[in-house]
């Protein structure tokens, strides 16, 4: 266990970052999953932009890494693309 003041306080922060972590790549992971299953254009248009943001968010934050986060928003143009 930690034996200082500074690493009792970064055990909590890096417990309470972690959650946050996992609860924006769960819920990009979740918008992806729906992005890839729609099949009608203009849904899968409108949606687009707001889950290549969440990438990029994540892939800025070190959450993913940026080639996943750019082959992941290939993937889901190149699926738009083909509706």
């Amino acid at each position: 266990m930690a034996n200082h003041k500074s690493a009792l306080k970064r055990v909590r922060h890096s417990g309470t970052v972690r959650l946050q972590n996992r609860y924006a790549a769960r819920t990009t992971r979740n918008a992806y999953k729906i992005l890839k299953e729609t099949t009608d254009k203009e849904a899968a248009s409108e949606m687009l932009p707001k889950v290549t943001s969440m990438l990029d968010k994540l892939s800025k934050r070190n959450i993913i890494h940026k080639n996943k986060a750019a082959n992941l928003k290939r993937s889901i143009s190149l699926h738009v693309n083909s509706l």
